[in-house]
């Protein structure tokens, strides 16, 4: 079984989602985590889209990259320019992949508009995962 990190800054939001998504594409092919350079909660917000989407990670939690430190992924995923250039260095054989994904939770404007940009990252991040297992998995 493939081990597989999806990493942002806070773990809130995308890296939440990317989580929640390569563990239903993957299933039994992957064990996925999902982690920040630093902790924010799990955004609200990204629970309510993905459950939109019929997937919960009402149960995730925040956590700290540097907890991974002792497991040996195959793959890293960073999801976000910031956790890229942040990310501490720790023996691996992973394989990295980056793509910078908007974040949602910096959206502006009316309680719909804000919805629809969750929506509309999360419709990114759901092809990008669905892809990801296809060509790796």
């Amino acid at each position: 079984m493939k081990k597989v990190l999806v990493l942002c800054t806070g773990n809130s939001c995308r890296s939440q989602i990317a989580d929640g998504y390569l563990q239903f594409f993957a299933g039994d092919k992957a064990q996925v985590y999902s982690a920040g350079v630093e902790t924010h909660g799990v955004n609200p917000k990204a629970i309510a889209t993905m459950m939109e989407d019929g997937i919960d990670i009402s149960k995730h939690t925040s956590n700290n990259v540097l907890e991974y430190q002792g497991i040996d992924f195959d793959f890293v995923i960073t999801v976000c320019d910031n956790a890229k250039e942040r990310c501490p260095y720790f023996p691996s054989r992973a394989e990295k992949f980056h793509y910078n994904f908007p974040d949602p939770a910096k959206a502006t404007g009316t309680e719909l508009e804000i919805k629809n940009e969750f929506a509309r990252v999360r419709e990114l991040i759901k092809n990008y995962c669905q892809t990801f297992v296809k060509e790796h998995l």
